[in-house]
């Protein structure tokens, strides 16, 4: 065994108990050796700007800033550092900015059936990981639309005078629930949500049990590439422009 590589792991995660369970499962490989573990950005930068690691684990919704910019810092300069994104929302924006950071992989935090520690060594191994359920929506955004589909979407023939029919179902979300779903696409935790809002997590779950049942989905992956799809996130974007 003394031929086999043992891999420096870096973990960046803010949330405790997740990260706790992270920093256990690597710990628990032979071949694997945790390097540190960081809460924020910063902290995790700061690491990088001196050395680096044979693998980055991280996720992109930090409490100061998204982990799609440590990526895009490590990328150039620890090049031999593959980077595994482990992330609760798993719209097609952030898979492919991942992607295009660097990432050789992209787990959902859902997927409760993932090793972490076998899936880093498959990263090593040459393997680029990615959810089920993450393949399965960026799948379903490269497939062609059927011509029957294109046919459905024309404006029907309206009398003089009448309103124009919309192409999609409107769904009216309150100005709270817009902005709870603007932070779940930002991959904030209920916690920091909360802390933002100035509301409790509690209120925070209540917000996004309305949500999943106004856009009929059931994860918050799910709600993310609903609203991107109905352009819901946009519209709200657009709102807080001055």
């Amino acid at each position: 065994m003394s031929n086999v590589p043992i891999w420096r792991v870096v973990l960046v995660e803010d949330n405790h108990q997740i990260r706790h369970d992270l920093e256990a499962c690597v710990q628990a490989h032979p071949q694997l050796e945790l390097a540190a573990s960081f809460a924020t950005l910063a902290s995790a930068q700061a690491w990088f700007s001196e050395q680096g690691a044979d693998l980055l684990l991280v996720d992109l919704g930090l409490p100061d800033g998204s982990g799609l910019s440590l990526m895009r810092a490590v990328h150039p300069r620890w090049p031999d550092c593959d980077m595994l994104v482990v992330s609760m929302f798993g719209d097609e924006e952030n898979v492919v900015a991942s992607i295009e950071a660097g990432a050789v992989g992209y787990v959902h935090k859902d997927d409760e059936a993932a090793d972490i520690a076998e899936t880093l060594l498959a990263v090593k191994r040459g393997a680029s990981p990615i959810s089920p359920m993450i393949a399965r929506h960026l799948l379903r955004r490269m497939q062609p639309v059927p011509a029957s589909a294109l046919l459905a979407r024309e404006p029907l023939p309206q009398a003089t005078g009448s309103a124009m029919p919309e192409a999609e179902v409107s769904i009216a979300l309150t100005r709270r629930e817009q902005e709870v779903l603007e932070f779940i696409a930002r991959g904030f935790s209920y916690a920091e949500i909360a802390r933002q809002q100035g509301i409790t997590v509690h209120t925070v779950q209540t917000y996004i049990k309305a949500l999943y049942g106004k856009l009929a989905v059931h994860s918050r992956s799910e709600a993310v590439y609903e609203a991107n799809r109905l352009g819901l996130l946009q519209a709200f974007r657009d709102q807080l422009r001055p």
